[in-house]
């Protein structure tokens, strides 16, 4: 009876969406009073979707092999957070998360928005059930979760190995709340556009929701990153793989969102613009949503490989992304932009940003989709990878980073001060940092070159809205903004060491044999058959030594029997200066083993620097959030100095 409940909760939240839809296009013809009922609606709505989610999660957690679902993907010899986490490792319970996320953001809006008039209200829960709808239609028509297996079966299939790990309790759920988040900004988007009361207010509205959603797509990226890199045992932390770009790219929209916001909020102007990265940022996350579980991709993190489901996809995608720029195209040209302002000027610099972020955007989703459809339409297959976007996206990005440091020094309308003065420090620590790279390192690539001296150009200069001023009376916001920045910066020296100093080495070793990679000398003592809970592997032993003691590290791989899987667990060492990252490959006729060893300097600062950019952004959103508390008085100093 809980599938059965599960799926009757799912009806009924499907029913509710359908309600308060129809409430909304009564409201808005009739001006009939509902947003109380509305309200109530949603968050009734928002209710049934965690019962039916909870339901999922409990059919999993009790291997009840009478769910198709469960027995196509969990077995009872997995371990519990195995078990459970594979409730949303697979195509219909990874589409019920997202409805689900869907549906409570959609209540939260109903609880706690104040700020937005009231007919953009209806009419943002009423497009925001209409996403909802949609999504209903998909799971109860065409991905039932809780569809019955007759008989039931023994004992299940299992779930996919790679997914066998800590990462997926965390890195899906996080994304997910980041790509349905910005729906909110969608709906309160289409909701403005239909009431034409795009102002001020509804930017600090939407504001929030826009900054929570970036700092889980920030974290879920950053987490998802490094699962892929310890647990593929491949090396690398970015592959530019279609599924890796679907995160980004709503990522990316959601960065030109924030700061388009900003300008909205604090100034009035950029309606047009602010209201159409609205629409694209989530109409990311809905192209991201076809790739990733329409089949029309070959990935790990693909689980659908029915192609009904994916015209299904499809053709939402096609009817709310259409439908919304319809509506901008109607009603964008009607909005009035606020006061004007100088080429020198934080609009100025901010609008650089958007068109950079977007342009980054475009190059992404072009890669991306571009090999797909000229395999569509002629059969051929291309591929796209690391070369193009790095050589055409890492240039632009660069010189964002740039621009990342001068931007927060200016004032909005205009600049009165002598801001360039205060970039002397900054400017001079980058010319350092040029000066050693090409002294010590004078064979490395262009691109890491630049970003080691664009990285101490933006360290320095992150931190000077705060020296610039007293730090102790700075507001919570400013703080992130810094600490998001400075997390840039972090996150630029790792990419740029890794780029030019990772050392890689390559080798078939007998036991007894060293091998040499960068500072390290790595010996293989000997290999040896374990097993592990659900699985049993054949572990190496590695004795590395630098010259300041000796490290063991035990790479694994690991044959699984449900289903039937060979994985390669690497073993990473992490060090002050960087990480030693081994793979113990097959053995050779000979009597060796295949080794992998990288050596990869200041990696970690990749991933430290990610964790930067989120908690940067979780302060800023907490002093966001005090703000709107506070008088009106106390924050207009603020304002009129052109910090805020």
């Amino acid at each position: 009876m809980i599938a059965e409940a599960g799926l009757a909760a799912l009806w009924l939240a499907a029913g509710l969406a359908a309600y308060q839809l129809v409430l909304m296009l009564l409201a808005l013809r009739t001006d009939v009073e509902v947003v109380r009922p509305m309200r109530a609606v949603a968050v009734v709505q928002g209710a049934l979707t965690m019962i039916a989610f909870a339901m999922l999660l409990l059919v999993f957690a009790r291997s009840d092999m009478s769910v198709a679902l469960v027995f196509e993907n969990s077995h009872s010899a997995k371990p519990f957070i195995y078990k459970v986490a594979g409730a949303w490792g697979n195509h219909e319970g990874s589409m019920l998360m997202w409805v689900t996320i869907l549906a409570v953001a959609g209540a939260l809006l109903a609880l706690f928005s104040r700020r937005t008039g009231e007919r953009t209200l209806i009419a943002a829960l009423g497009s925001q059930a209409l996403l909802a709808l949609g999504f209903y239609a998909f799971l109860l028509i065409a991905s039932n979760p809780f569809a019955r297996l007759s008989p039931a079966a023994p004992d299940g299939q299992g779930l996919n190995p790679l997914l066998q790990d800590p990462g997926l309790a965390f890195h899906p759920p996080t994304l997910y709340l980041g790509y349905v988040g910005l729906s909110v900004a969608f709906s309160l988007a289409v909701g403005a556009l239909l009431t034409g009361e795009v102002d001020s207010r509804l930017a600090r509205a939407m504001r929030p929701w826009v900054l929570g959603a970036w700092i889980l797509l920030t974290l879920g990226i950053t987490a998802g990153s490094y699962w892929a890199y310890y647990e593929l045992g491949w090396g690398g932390y970015w592959f530019w793989d279609p599924v890796e770009n679907a995160s980004l790219m709503p990522w990316l929209a959601a960065t030109a969102l924030l700061h388009s916001i900003n300008v909205l909020a604090s100034r009035g102007a950029l309606k047009a613009w602010t209201m159409m990265l609205a629409v694209i940022a989530f109409s990311m996350s809905m192209v991201g949503t076809f790739l990733v579980r329409s089949g029309i991709l070959t990935s790990v993190h693909a689980f659908a490989i029915d192609p009904e489901r994916g015209t299904f996809l499809l053709a939402l995608l096609a009817i709310y992304v259409g439908a919304a720029f319809t509506l901008f195209a109607l009603r964008g040209a009607t909005l009035k932009e606020g006061a004007p302002f100088e080429l020198v000027s934080r609009e100025t610099g901010l609008v650089i940003n958007n068109l950079l972020l977007s342009v980054i955007l475009g190059i992404v989703f072009l890669g991306t989709l571009y090999p797909l459809f000229v395999e569509a339409i002629s059969g051929e297959k291309l591929s796209v990878g690391a070369p193009y976007f790095n050589s055409v996206a890492g240039p632009l990005a660069l010189f964002l980073a740039v621009l990342v440091g001068i931007g927060p020094l200016l004032s909005w309308r205009r600049e009165r001060r002598r801001v360039f003065g205060l970039l002397k420090v900054p400017a001079l620590l980058a010319a350092t940092a040029l000066a050693i790279t090409i002294i010590l390192a004078p064979g490395i690539g262009i691109l890491p070159r630049l970003g080691l001296t664009i990285a101490a150009f933006l360290a320095a200069a992150s931190v000077l809205p705060l020296v610039v001023r007293n730090p102790l009376r700075a507001p919570l916001a400013t703080w992130g903004m810094v600490i998001a920045h400075f997390g840039i910066a972090v996150a630029l020296i790792g990419m740029a060491a890794n780029a030019a100093f990772s050392a890689e080495t390559l080798a078939i070793a007998k036991p007894g044999e060293t091998l040499n990679v960068g500072p390290w000398f790595v010996q293989l003592k000997d290999v040896t058959p374990t097993a592990g809970k659900n699985y049993t592997a054949l572990e190496a032993e590695l004795r590395a030594s630098r010259g300041d003691g000796m490290i063991v590290l035990n790479p694994q791989t690991h044959y699984y029997s449900d289903p039937p899987t060979e994985t390669n667990e690497s073993a990473i060492r992490t060090v002050w200066n960087g990480q030693l990252y081994t793979v113990l490959g097959r053995s050779d006729p000979s009597g060796g083993w295949q080794l992998r060893l990288w050596w990869k300097p200041f990696v970690t600062l990749i991933w430290a620097g990610g964790a930067l950019i989120a908690f940067g952004g979780a302060l800023a959103l907490l002093g966001r959030l005090w703000r709107i508390r506070r008088p009106r008085r106390a924050r207009g100093e603020w304002h009129r100095k052109g910090y805020a």
